[in-house]
């Protein structure tokens, strides 16, 4: 058995349910009203994501990656879907780029493509896109700062459980000067299956493998939240880039645990066990495992209460010196003692020796 972990979470009290508002396009994140050259950017995006959903080429003039997303619970029955796209800066021009995310349900019929820019058709076609709702779309501006390639872009939507397509545009800005060049974009496609936290039934957040977890010394702003979407409650979540790790390293775990019952007190009694498999030959092999972790009436905070929104959360930090090089799964079981069900979630990672 490991004998050397650290607990990241281990019965602490609470992250209340997570949410993010869904900002219309038309008003920027910190909730101020936009300008004509701010409204005409917004335009210029969303005629680029319409011109796409009805099949036309889509702008690549730099590299735009569709990193990570993950699952948890939002709140009135929502999912909260924090994610990273990383950017390739070195065929950006300036250091600000106007950032736009549409979610679109597979369910739902595409958008008509946006007419041909005309001044005085402006008005029209602006009343005509104010009507077409989407389950999420947000607007912003990005910095971008020198030394970062690439550049990580996080931000979140929130929806119900389903299929979606997620469209993200990263573009220059324009500009009003005579003879200027056009603006470059690039816009990615990524879909996603949302998962329904809400059923009832025993479920986790994503796992998220950490690179590090700040405390928060103050509230985020509705700004700086959506700008920092691993920001939950009074901790701030740095994921790791990928699962590729030295034995120098630790594989540190975040995750929520959803929909455990209570017993007569009000209490849930919940088991988390970390065990981890090699992988050698196409086959697995049983290699060590951490102490259980109990949450429970006797672990948790004397006010920890579920119906009040105060969530489950487990984690460790595992140090992988006694890891030999190659390539594991850590299995994370959950068992919720008092329905008598468990689930189990799955993480694959690798250690090199430098």
């Amino acid at each position: 058995m490991i004998s050397r972990f650290r607990g990241w979470v281990m019965a602490v009290a609470a992250v209340l349910a997570c949410t993010a508002p869904s900002t219309a396009a038309q008003t920027p994140q910190n909730g101020q009203k936009l300008n004509d050259a701010q409204k005409k950017e917004i335009q210029s995006i969303i005629r680029i994501v319409d011109d796409a959903s009805a099949g036309k080429p889509a702008p690549s003039d730099f590299p735009l990656t569709w990193a990570r997303e993950d699952m948890l619970k939002a709140q009135n029955n929502k999912e909260y879907v924090p994610f990273t796209v990383t950017l390739d800066p070195s065929k950006v021009t300036g250091n600000m780029l106007s950032i736009y995310w549409r979610v679109v349900s597979k369910n739902a019929e595409a958008a008509p493509a946006a007419a041909p820019a005309d001044k005085k058709d402006d008005k029209k076609n602006d009343k005509a896109a104010a009507k077409v709702q989407y389950p999420y779309e947000d607007f912003g501006t990005l910095q971008v700062m020198t030394g970062q390639n690439p550049i990580k872009i996080t931000r979140s939507f929130t929806v119900p459980a389903g299929d979606y397509d997620v469209y993200f545009v990263a573009k220059e800005p324009s500009s009003d000067k005579k003879n200027a060049p056009m603006p470059r974009a690039s816009m990615l496609k990524h879909s996603v299956m949302v998962p329904d936290l809400w059923n009832d039934e025993l479920s986790t957040s994503t796992v998220i493998v950490a690179e590090r977890i700040d405390p928060l010394p103050a509230p985020l702003t509705p700004q700086q939240q959506v700008e920092r979407p691993y920001a939950l409650g009074a901790m701030e979540i740095a994921p790791a880039p990928d699962t590729k790790f030295t034995k120098k390293s630790e594989l540190s775990t975040f995750v929520l645990i959803y929909n455990a019952k209570t017993d007569s007190a009000n209490k849930p009694n919940v088991m988390v066990e970390y065990s981890f498999y090699t992988k050698q030959g196409g086959s697995e092999k049983f290699f060590n495992k951490t102490n259980p972790q109990a949450l429970n009436a006797q672990t948790l905070p004397p006010g920890f209460d579920i119906t009040a929104g105060h969530q489950l959360q487990s984690g460790q930090a595992v140090p992988l010196a006694s890891f030999p090089e190659g390539e594991y799964r850590l299995e994370i079981k959950v068992t919720d003692n008092v329905a008598n069900k468990s689930v189990t979630r799955n993480v694959n990672f690798s250690v090199s020796g430098s």
